[in-house]
């Protein structure tokens, strides 16, 4: 069934908390499609076309900042939004219902401290658990915020998202131990011998886990240690001890960690099938067949609209790491547009990504959830790292801070977690 109706902007900003202030006059024009075959499956697609110039921010955004290397950002992103949107409509929260699939959590990362604690609407939802089970520090529990100096460690910002987190009932992957970047000034500045740079290592991951203890579901203890052709990255780490450096963390960890305490090896490009994955996995089989613990397998997918693998694809995948005896979780979905704004087709496809992406969680038994790399274009990495791209995530704040609105591509979560199929407009 498709209806299509024009209605003044100002009656529509209720209904649809469409926050773009619009100058008079101007016209949107309301598409809706519906499957009407019971009432749970009955979706609502918004088509919102805005005639007239949309009026500016009332606050200025604070100054952006960013952390070299990351893969994460409090900028304020103001990239261009399309004038047609498709807007979501679902309404059921997200972390309900991927725990009714049996999932563990469906949840968000998030760079707090930042600018975020001050945006109301952002932090709303990030308190929201019904939408979120599940929170990642995005920053603040790297090795640069957490080990400043050597042997003084600051735990300050780690507690900030722990403390939101359990206030909410919110579970929370610790990220990350070992990283070959952003690494503090005292570590990178100087040459180490081997036995040294795994004292200092194994210092660090005893501290971290140690200190945070059962309030971390899990850890990605190791993370990014590949090339895209499956050999080992060259960093501080696999320069000087070798590719026992693995092991060694991973061994310091399950010493440290309590046994409820989820280890990982977490990485990008290893959703589908390929030399990369193939190389996680020895990686993962390597581990267990010392007899060291590693429990679990981060597939990160950051993906790209229109080139997101399918969803029997990432399946397949996901039963070979399964197959290892770990579990595997989407540890920072996003689907990113290659350009600015984003077309119809463009979001149109982008909503049927997310959804194949969810779908293969919720299709395979090990895979315990996912978890979106944070869920407002505002605060995205994306434009900082892929000058030109962006709208990677399910909401966006048209008209600044405390402006959320739901895209088309929550619907696709929605759907994957309700067992349905996406039709688009």
């Amino acid at each position: 069934m498709r209806l299509t109706s024009t209605v003044a902007a100002g009656l529509l900003a209720a209904p649809l908390a469409f926050a773009a202030p619009v100058t008079a006059p101007a016209t949107v024009t309301v598409t809706v499609t519906a499957q009407p075959t019971t009432v749970i499956s009955e979706k609502v697609v918004y088509t919102v076309t805005v005639t007239g110039s949309c009026l500016a921010p009332t606050t200025q955004a604070p100054s952006p900042t960013t952390v070299s290397g990351s893969t994460t950002s409090s900028v304020i992103n103001t990239n261009p939004y399309p004038t047609s949107t498709l807007l979501g409509s679902d309404t059921q929260g997200l972390n309900d219902l991927a725990k009714a699939t049996g999932k563990l959590y469906l949840g968000t990362a998030a760079d707090i401290p930042g600018p975020e604690l001050s945006d109301v609407g952002y932090m709303t939802l990030l308190n929201n658990s019904h939408e979120f089970g599940q929170l990642t520090p995005a920053n603040y529990m790297k090795y640069e915020y957490t080990e400043p100096e050597r042997g003084i460690f600051n735990y300050t910002g780690g507690d900030v998202i722990l403390d939101v987190a359990e206030a909410n009932g919110q579970l929370v992957r610790c990220h990350n131990l070992v990283w070959y970047n952003q690494l503090p000034n005292w570590l990178t500045s100087q040459t180490w011998d081997n036995a040294t740079l795994i004292s200092i290592m194994t210092n660090h991951i005893t501290n971290l886990v140690s200190h945070w203890g059962t309030r971390c579901y899990c850890w990605d203890v190791v993370n990014e240690a590949l090339n895209d052709n499956g050999t080992y990255r060259s960093d501080i780490w696999y320069n000087t001890i070798g590719p026992a450096y693995l092991s060694i963390a991973y061994a310091a960890a399950a010493a440290a960690a309590p046994a409820s305490v989820k280890l990982y090896y977490n990485d990008y490009n290893i959703e589908y099938p390929g030399v990369k994955a193939t190389a996680a996995q020895e990686i993962i089989a390597s581990i267990k067949a010392q007899g060291i613990r590693i429990d679990g397998a981060g597939l990160q997918s950051h993906f790209i609209i229109g080139e997101t693998p399918s969803q029997s694809s990432q399946m397949a995948n996901m039963a070979a790491f399964a197959a290892l005896g770990v579990e595997v979780a989407q540890t920072e979905l996003d689907v990113r547009s290659p350009t600015l704004p984003p077309t119809v087709a463009q979001q149109e496809q982008q909503e049927l990504d997310f959804h194949s992406s969810v779908a293969a969680c919720v299709m395979t038994e090990a895979c315990v959830g996912t978890t979106l790399w944070d869920f407002d274009d505002t605060y995205s990495w994306i434009p900082s790292t892929f000058p030109g791209q962006g709208y990677g995530d399910p909401w966006f704040e048209p008209a600044g801070t405390d402006t959320l609105v739901k895209k088309i591509a929550y619907d696709g979560i929605v759907d994957a977690l309700l067992g349905m199929n996406v039709t688009t407009s």
